[in-house]
């Protein structure tokens, strides 16, 4: 469980401060798939990165299980992302000097897992764990980031906007495998998008606006990857 409970987030000094995050509640379900969705300067982003502990929140608590990371220093908060947390981002991050093995190897040593190269496969990848980035499409640079963050066997994966720089078919097969992997796994899924079709792939789906959550729902059926709109 995480349980997040009246965050407020701000940038700026304090003749210009631009408040964030509104005082924001929410409580996420081990295993759950989370869509957040909002307009672009609706906060969904920052969101993800406080309670993910990339960014520290003005004030608020974020608590996984009976720790509240906002409370942690910075040493203690960076291991327990490298112990708990994987990140999916629109942009791949890949080192541009590794193959697509070291680049996923370098996750997985992180969490002691030797078994990366399953990891590989289960995105499609493995006639091309050899190759370097740049070799690559962006659709299998998106998915060696995502082998990436799961070979550390991460209890939550953080996703923002996975699929914006994908074509519609590149994008549908991302998101299929992130999927995929969810139900082998277990871990719990909150995904950032403005594409609001991708949220009826999701269990519960939280909208947000000007900073502040206007809605929480669940859906009763998901939809896979090859079903919604694009």
């Amino acid at each position: 469980m995480i349980a997040i409970s009246d965050i407020v987030k701000s940038y700026g000094n304090a003749g210009n401060k631009n408040q964030v995050l509104k005082g924001i509640s929410l409580q996420i379900t081990d295993g759950d798939f989370v869509v957040i969705l909002g307009a672009s300067g609706s906060g969904k982003s920052t969101f993800l990165n406080v309670i993910s502990g990339l960014e520290r929140p003005d004030s608020g608590s974020v608590v996984y299980g009976t720790n509240d990371i906002t409370k942690l220093s910075d040493e203690k908060l960076t291991q327990f992302r490298k112990d708990n947390i994987g990140f999916i981002f629109q942009q791949y991050y890949l080192l541009p000097n590794m193959t697509v093995e070291k680049n996923v190897r370098m996750g997985a040593d992180l969490a002691g897992n030797r078994e990366y190269r399953e990891m590989i496969n289960a995105v499609g990848l493995e006639n091309k764990k050899g190759k370097y980035p740049s070799e690559l499409s962006g659709g299998e640079q998106q998915r060696a980031s995502v082998a990436r963050a799961l070979a550390k066997k991460p209890k939550v994966l953080f996703l923002d906007e996975p699929t914006g720089a994908l074509d519609e078919q590149t994008g549908r097969q991302v998101l299929d495998y992130i999927c995929r992997l969810h139900k082998e796994y277990g871990f719990t899924i909150v995904m950032v998008t403005h594409n609001q079709n991708i949220a009826e792939m999701a269990n519960t789906v939280v909208k947000m606006n000007s900073g502040k959550i206007s809605e929480v729902s669940a859906n009763e059926k998901q939809k896979t990857a090859y079903e919604i709109g694009w």
